[in-house]
């Protein structure tokens, strides 16, 4: 199994201040590598929310739907999520001959599991993939059934039933914990419109967070109504719960789908703000931030000019954790 190391190119990340000199340049990063001497590694194969959007509007932050790769030190191969940039990964891991992989996913919604029917591993006689999601409580389908539905022969020409690789499924429950040879993942539930568990990776001395999709919960009930306390207090707790689960992390992977103004009329759609997620990551005190489910019809230069207006509008500065926007093919070392 490849392990990315210093034969990749490294190069620092711009990390941009309302005071910072480079506060409207559109360089975020000087490379797709940033590396760091450390035994947890991550890769974002996509970034993109809803639905893929390749062109040349967004070359630069990439078209495809959710999907991170992230290696331990002893070669473990874990996966959250399976939008389009799965199909890519799975290319370059036929390339590697990698036959053990464990792929953990946040939800159902199809920009997280679309690719997984073109996810060439599965189709390997010999590999061994282990899947892991949560119970629908409503439906009370495990992950199994619900990813079937998607390779019915409706949908797809070959069938759950029929990949050659040995597929193993595994349903979560919130607050369950997994190991995966050095690594620890465990579940939590984000808030969205369907059961969501977004992930930790733990490897003992750094760890990773990736929510899923995730909108902050806001009281329906205006201050004068009866139910507005009671509510409030729900939504309190659950925010603390959220934030404890998030302390501290050296990488947090948010989705940020929405500028302020676009929420006015997308509440309840289960995705996050810019400003949201920076307030979360202080509150958290995690070290970096990755913002991502990038809006699917933002270009690239919309999406950098509304990501500097927030670092700007919430007066973000080097004393605070380095906030970034994720980017397709963008590889960090911790």
């Amino acid at each position: 199994m490849q392990r990315w190391g210093r034969a990749k190119s490294a190069a620092g990340f711009v990390v941009l201040s309302p005071l910072s000199a480079h506060a409207k340049s559109v360089a975020l990063y000087n490379s797709q590598t940033y590396f760091q001497e450390g035994s947890l590694q991550f890769k974002f194969w996509g970034v993109r929310g809803s639905i893929a959007v390749p062109g040349s509007d967004t070359l630069g932050y990439g078209g495809n739907t959710t999907c991170i790769e992230v290696r331990g030190d002893n070669g473990e191969i874990v996966v959250l999520d399976a939008g389009t940039g799965i199909f890519q990964l799975g290319r370059q891991l036929l390339q590697e001959s990698a036959n053990q992989i464990h792929l953990f996913i946040s939800h159902t919604h199809w920009d997280h599991i679309q690719g997984l029917p073109m996810f060439k591993p599965i189709f390997v006689p010999g590999n061994q993939i282990q899947i892991y999601g949560p119970v629908d409580p409503l439906s009370q389908l495990g992950i199994q059934e619900r990813l079937a539905m998607q390779m019915d022969r409706h949908f797809f020409p070959v069938q759950q039933s029929d990949l050659q690789s040995q597929v193993t499924f595994n349903d979560l429950v919130e607050g369950q914990s997994v190991k995966v040879g050095s690594l620890t993942i465990s579940s939590f539930l984000f808030n969205h419109p369907i059961i969501n568990f977004g992930y930790k990776i733990d490897d003992g001395s750094k760890s990773l967070i990736f929510t899923g999709d995730h909108e902050w919960p806001v009281n329906p009930h205006a201050p004068s109504d009866s139910a507005f306390a009671a509510n409030q207090q729900v939504i309190d707790r659950r925010r603390h719960e959220t934030l404890e689960f998030m302390a501290n992390s050296d990488v947090l992977v948010i989705d940020t789908a929405y500028t302020e103004e676009e929420y006015t009329t997308r509440h309840g759609w289960g995705h996050g703000t810019f400003d949201s997620s920076i307030l979360a990551a202080r509150e958290a005190n995690v070290k970096k931030v990755f913002l991502t489910h990038h809006e699917p019809t933002r270009s690239d230069s919309q999406l950098e000019s509304v990501f500097q207006a927030a670092i700007e509008r919430n007066r973000v500065t080097t004393n605070e954790p380095i906030i970034l926007l994720a980017k397709e093919g963008l590889t960090v070392g911790l």
